[in-house]
């Protein structure tokens, strides 16, 4: 194709070509006003010289017209596979194709907007998509862009200038202008709660559509875990509050279910749940401390830097045998409340931790009588961080604390350098599985290979009577036992040494890991129990995991709100972890039991947002695509007997126009034709100059002179 147009490259620069022809005005202009002989040839001269000097050429191009193209985006987000929507959009998009494809001159790129995976955003996120499909879409070229959705768009741009093109924007609607859908709206919900106690959720439930029936009176079913299911009545658009009790440490669940309306879009949206982590009471921690020494800081420094745990802290700097003939009276330490410590209020602490305490006549018998009832029959912890003190006269294992302690002094001490490593049970135990630069023995292929941690100095031998050895030290001896005993726990380190971690000596370690994850575990933490069943949900599938101590786990029964059962057999991911995944078909509660363990998960929407409004609406697009000169259009045509075919759909005219602003009308909507082009070639040929300017300039000339002679 051909393309003719005439360009101009003057010999004189701008601004001098622009004063010549002020000049050439002016004279023509003074010519004409005294009615000069010859003004008119003259001024044909001077026209002729100003062509000349204007350089006019002829351009002729070689041109390869472009194809529009026309961007078409189908929603295929959740709301979108409600009622008949998927058959409905297949249907418009069917019938787009065949008008789009009878358009000339026309590329159609068509493009997907699938569901968030990345976990962050939420909702329909059409535009997200549009920006994409914008990147391999030269803008010259854009004719226009088509949506197929539901209306229910989230990242509707605030105006027509962020999009960044000037082309019309079209939705085709599925659903139906007289749809309606009735959803909770969780307005307040905890995020944590004491356990024991209970916290208000604040919710109301909405109604979307044509239907108005707000002040209907609506019926709700709450459950909660270990109770018997709740009926509660409210009125829809009324704010009501419901309590939520945490009867457990860990996630806590409560589940509101709506009765389904009769003609309602979809009940997946009429179930909510609120999961909120159930907290205990700050932990109190005693710390009994013996002669000072350079560990002694490093189990403060944990404690107190823990904002779980309230710290009650002695150490004994003076004991009864020390004798320096200073007066009570005169001293300034704070006598040691044995009393009310070990008989009153005892039961008010979680945990009692010995650091190399020596039994010197400070505690009578009758107060370590009374540490053992309070493991055994109370449920209490104790800690024993032992150095050479254990293995002496004064020992504990001399008291009738005797009783808890899982193991028996040698009374050797081993003072060599040593490295810690996890034993096959410490593997297997939370508290020193995957410590942060430990090597698995049992799963390394190098049998030799060492931590990465540093070297302790000195540990205590004794002879294991119970419990669980999770690691050990000098000579393969035990350094951490953990045992159960009675209703209570009991751990033992049998080393003094794990300051030296703290410290960085011979590149330390993680002996906050360590010490912190052994308290927790003494006061009964429920992420670090031994034998836990964990169940968890995203979208319809179930995530379970059960830790053990144990080498094989039986199948887990996993029923649903309807007591249907199936039992689901775990895979071994390491040493003491079994895990799983399993899709289900209905959202709702899921218990997961196996023996004496249970664990509850939710299955259901993932995407809260997208599923928090579903009825399909003009509105929320409308305004933005009114502004670029398109328009929204509903394609769901009831069928002459007044009932609806999903694949029963009216769409509107489509034309290619230019030079235009509104791009859409009653039952046609419009592209825009770009008349996009590439040139091929391009040939110059000058008009006036050389003899044929010449020329013309003399003989204008020659005739104002013989015009102005007669």
């Amino acid at each position: 194709m051909s393309n003719w147009s005439i360009d101009f490259a003057p010999f004189l620069p701008g601004p001098f070509f622009v004063i010549a022809v002020i000049i050439a005005l002016a004279l023509v202009g003074l010519l004409l006003w005294r009615r000069s002989r010859g003004a008119l040839l003259r001024a044909l001269a001077i026209t002729a010289l100003l062509a000349a000097l204007a350089n006019p050429t002829l351009r002729e191009e070689e041109r390869e017209s472009l194809a529009n193209i026309a961007l078409v985006l189908v929603d295929e987000s959740t709301s979108q596979t409600l009622a008949q929507r998927p058959a409905q959009a297949q249907a418009i998009r069917a019938d787009l194709e065949k008008k789009l494809k009878g358009i000339k001159n026309l590329e159609v790129k068509w493009f997907t907007a699938a569901r968030p995976v990345d976990g962050q955003t939420s909702g329909t996120q059409l535009f997200a998509e549009l920006n994409r499909a914008l990147s391999n879409t030269p803008p010259d070229r854009l004719a226009g862009v088509i949506m197929i959705t539901d209306g229910q768009v989230h990242d509707i741009p605030p105006n027509s200038g962020a999009l960044g093109f000037d082309a019309p924007v079209h939705a085709l609607l599925t659903g139906e202008p007289e749809e309606f859908d009735r959803r909770i709206e969780v307005i307040q919900a905890p995020r944590y709660g004491i356990v024991g106690q209970s916290r208000e959720i604040e919710f109301a439930v909405r109604e979307t559509g044509k239907t108005g029936r707000a002040g209907d009176l609506v019926t709700l079913t709450v459950r909660r875990e270990g109770q018997a299911d709740e009926t509660v009545h409210t009125v829809i658009g009324r704010k009501t509050k419901i309590d939520m009790p945490f009867p457990h440490s860990g996630q806590n669940i409560l589940e509101m279910e709506l009765e389904t309306a009769d003609g309602e879009l979809t009940p997946a949206n009429n179930r909510v749940v609120v999961a909120a982590e159930g907290v205990r009471e700050n932990l109190r921690v005693l710390l009994v401390s013996g002669e000072p020494h350079a560990g002694e800081r490093t189990w403060r420094n944990l404690l107190k830097s823990d904002a779980a745990v309230d710290l009650v802290h002695f150490t004994i700097l003076r004991p009864p045998e020390k004798q320096d003939g200073t007066p009570i009276n005169q001293l300034s330490l704070i006598a040691f409340p044995t009393r009310e410590l070990f008989s009153e209020k005892i039961k008010d602490f979680d945990l009692i931790i010995f650091d190399r305490y020596q039994h010197r006549g400070i505690l009578q018998m009758i107060y370590y009588d009374n540490i053992a009832r309070y493991v055994e029959e109370d449920g209490g912890a104790v800690l024993v961080a032992a150095g050479d003190d254990y293995a002496g006269r004064y020992s504990l294992q001399r008291t009738p604390l005797a009783s808890v302690l899982p193991a028996v002094p040698t009374g050797r001490v081993i003072e060599q350098p040593f490295k810690a490593t996890i034993t096959e049970d410490g593997a297997k135990h939370p508290v020193t599985r995957e410590l942060p630069g430990s090597v698995n023995q049992v799963a390394s292929a190098d049998p030799k290979a060492e931590p990465s941690w540093g070297r302790w100095l000195r540990q205590v031998e004794v002879k294991p009577e119970r419990g669980k050895v999770v690691l050990k030290g000098a000579e393969d001896a035990p350094l951490l036992i953990l045992d159960r005993k009675g209703k209570g726990r009991v751990a033992l380190l049998t080393s003094d040494q794990a300051w030296l971690w703290a410290r960085g000596y011979d590149g330390g370690g993680p002996h906050t890991d360590l010490l912190r994850r052994t308290a927790h575990w003494l006061m009964k933490e429920p992420d670090l129990e031994e034998e836990r069943l964990f169940a968890s949900a995203r979208g319809l599938t179930l995530a379970i995991e059960r830790r053990t101590m144990g080498e094989s786990v039986p199948p887990v029964t996993v029923r649903n709100q309807q007591g249907k059962t199936e039992e689901i057999v775990l895979e071994k991911m390491a040493p003491g972890l079994f895990r799983t995944t399993k899709d289900v078909e209905r959202p709702g509660l899921y218990k997961m039991t196996q023996g004496d363990l249970s664990a509850i998960a939710h299955a259901g929407v993932e995407d809260v947002r997208e599923m928090s409004e579903v009825t399909a609406t003009e509105t929320k697009l409308e305004p933005l695509l009114s502004v670029t000169g398109g328009g929204v259009f509903w394609t769901k045509t009831a069928s002459l007997l007044g009932t609806g075919s999903a694949t029963n759909v009216t769409l509107p005219r489509i034309a290619m126009m230019s030079s235009v602003r509104v791009m859409a009308g009653n039952g046609w909507m419009g592209l825009k034709d770009r008349a996009a082009y590439v040139t091929r070639g391009v040939k110059l040929t000058p008009m006036f100059t050389g003899f044929a300017a010449l020329a013309a300039l003399l003989a204008f000339m020659a005739l104002a002179w013989w015009r102005e002679g007669r």
